[in-house]
């Protein structure tokens, strides 16, 4: 099993409904993909360093992931690339 842990932001102008709706989707995508969130933390809103596409906020997540295969992963990456309410996400594999 290889461990991940996928850091991501999601857009301020969403309510917490939908902020919920968007975590839980990218969850069930990992878990759709083979892979196991072993934890989800949730980091609040916070203020970004610089701003990323003409926002100065977001929404700050983390999981924990562990999967066989990187299928999960990757998927998650690219549905990250392309929906407009995650702001920005950042993967890294962690060593054991």
């Amino acid at each position: 099993m290889r461990n991940y842990e996928i850091m991501f932001i999601v857009r301020p102008t969403l309510g917490e409904d939908e902020v919920k709706k968007v975590v839980k989707d990218f969850s069930d995508i990992i878990t759709k993909n083979g892979g196991k969130v072993t934890k989800e933390e949730n980091m609040g809103q916070r203020e970004l360093a610089y701003e990323i596409k003409d926002f100065k906020s977001g929404y700050y997540f983390v999981f924990e992931v562990e999967a066989k295969d990187n299928k999960a992963i990757k998927e998650f990456d690219r549905l990250a690339l392309i929906n407009n309410d995650i702001v920005r996400h950042l993967i890294t594999k962690v060593e054991e």
